[in-house]
């Protein structure tokens, strides 16, 4: 005798808060493809040395400390060491030891940064309203998505 299958569960249906979470999930992913590739092709750079530049160059004082750069950008502390080291080998950043606290350190906007900084912005605003553009004619569901994050501004 063969055990009686077990009986379904009822899956609850999907909430339309969840399903437009989903859909801007799915545009989230979407788009950063396509800014990373095009930040890569155009400018060698990719989407988190780009927004650590942004960070940086949007500071008073051209600098933040490592701890504040990985929380805006979004890395833990051993990701963020990595990052600075590439923008440091490419001249975009240094790093500084802080005067008053000597086991502070700070990363700090270079020229050649700021330079690099200022010509993948076009790239990266171009690439975005392309691919929201693109995402809001290719699919109706993502188009409610970005009208509904529209909405939210």
């Amino acid at each position: 005798m063969t055990p009686a299958a077990p009986a379904p569960i009822a899956v609850p249906p999907v909430s339309d808060l969840a399903a437009t979470w989903q859909h801007l999930l799915l545009l989230h992913a979407r788009v950063e493809n396509k800014l990373a590739a095009a930040l890569q092709r155009r400018h060698g750079i990719g989407l988190s040395e780009f927004r650590a530049l942004g960070h940086l160059a949007a500071s008073p004082t051209s600098e933040l400390r490592m701890q504040e750069l990985a929380d805006k950008v979004g890395l833990n502390q051993s990701s963020v060491t990595r990052l600075v080291a590439r923008l440091s080998t490419a001249d975009f950043a240094v790093r500084d030891l802080c005067p008053d606290d000597k086991r502070g350190v700070y990363t700090v906007i270079t020229e050649t940064g700021r330079t690099r900084y200022a010509e993948a912005s076009r790239t990266y605003e171009e690439t975005l309203n392309a691919a929201l553009e693109e995402a809001r004619q290719a699919d109706p569901q993502l188009a409610a998505a970005l009208t509904a994050l529209g909405a939210a501004r």
